[in-house]
């Protein structure tokens, strides 16, 4: 066995179409849209890596390909953290420890050799995830969520990894019988007619990007200071933006504002998932239009983000805002997945248990030290 790092086209095909071997015989996996996934492994394309150092690196035994791996340091994490943090991103290896442990090995190498003092993975700059699943096989992955076998987090802990911090997803699931309790619909009365300070409103698709600076500048202010959470800069925001705003359904994406300022956000979007894996990630010669005349059709939902400005909190907004988006949603969708989930925010968890929302999955970020050559 031995690591190829990538170095020219034929690598890079390798690298990315892997994993549709790998999964060959998986069903629950979802292919990524393949011409998304060429265009965002270049820096020129993809706001995190233009500033980053990375390798891409596969493990090859005669000739058979049994991993690939990401390795980066993402300057703009450093920078705010005042860390050494290096990261794995877009790993995937056959049931094969000994390919995995060289893979690892090699990346750990790499990032000891740029001064790097630690190592956290899965955080996977091309497809916007972090983590590996752990529990909650039962449910297919949602868009831009974390799919993996189970034997990763194995790989992981016996190669040196250990827990930095699991990530959760709760569901409200109709056909399971979900309901919004009936206090939070009265809490919801009081708190929109109290003083008609509180005004919710559907994105403004007429002026969908000054809506979506506005977002942009409550994400930062308001996620600052969660765990992992880097402020995104402007390209980076443009990214997001530009991956997201085709799949925008105004019933899915809220605001709410205190006298005319806007004060937070609940984001969702139409799981896509299904859609793509019909059409095997290829948007052409006809995928693209099944995706643009399916997605009026689709019964799950992913909430994405939802966030409220600092000096708002422990006021009930966040749960303001899941009602609204929840009920404009109400009677065309079977299932909303809120995903992520960080297992230390009591505030989300609460809020998300009291509304009787189930906890279905776990996904795991590891972290290891690095000893410096």
């Amino acid at each position: 066995m031995e690591i190829v790092e990538v170095r020219n086209r034929k690598h890079l095909k390798d690298f990315i179409y892997f994993p549709m071997e790998l999964y060959r015989d998986d069903h629950n996996w979802v292919p990524p849209i393949w011409r998304d996934e060429f265009k965002s492994y270049n820096p020129r394309n993809n706001a995190i890596l233009a500033h980053s150092d990375f390798s891409m690196e596969l493990v090859v035994d005669n000739g058979r390909i049994l991993g690939r791996n990401l390795v980066y340091i993402d300057h703009n994490f450093n920078a705010f953290y005042r860390s050494r943090t290096g990261f794995f991103g877009s790993f995937e290896c056959t049931n094969n420890f000994d390919a995995a442990k060289l893979l690892l090995s090699s990346g750990e190498r790499w990032l000891k050799t740029r001064g790097m003092k630690v190592v956290r993975a899965p955080i996977n700059p091309i497809s916007e995830n972090w983590g590996f699943l752990r529990e909650g096989y039962r449910h297919p992955p949602v868009f831009m969520a974390p799919y993996n076998p189970p034997y990763y987090n194995d790989f992981f802990e016996k190669a040196g990894f250990h827990k930095t911090k699991d990530l959760l997803a709760y569901e409200a699931d109709t056909r399971r019988g979900y309901m919004i309790p009936e206090r939070f619909r009265r809490f919801y009365d009081r708190m929109m007619t109290k003083d008609g300070r509180y005004y919710l409103r559907r994105l403004d698709t007429k002026n969908l990007m000054r809506d979506a600076e506005k977002i942009w500048e409550i994400s930062n202010e308001a996620l600052k200071n969660n765990w992992g959470y880097v402020p995104l800069d402007h390209d980076e925001f443009l990214d997001m933006f530009s991956k997201l705003k085709m799949i925008v359904d105004p019933d899915a994406v809220w605001v709410i504002e205190d006298r005319g300022k806007m004060i937070g956000f609940a984001l969702g979007f139409p799981d896509i998932n299904t859609l793509i894996k019909e059409i095997k990630g290829k948007l052409f010669p006809f995928g693209f239009l099944k995706l643009l005349f399916g997605i009026k059709k689709l019964k799950d939902y992913r909430l994405f983000a939802l966030a409220v400005l600092p000096g708002y909190h422990n006021r009930g907004i966040d749960v303001l805002l899941y009602i609204k988006l929840y009920e404009s949603l109400s009677g065309k969708i079977h299932r909303l997945e809120a995903n992520y989930i960080l297992e230390d925010n009591p505030n989300i968890r609460n809020a998300l248990e009291k509304l009787q929302l189930k906890l279905v999955k776990v996904y795991r970020v590891y972290e290891k030290r690095l000893e410096i050559i």
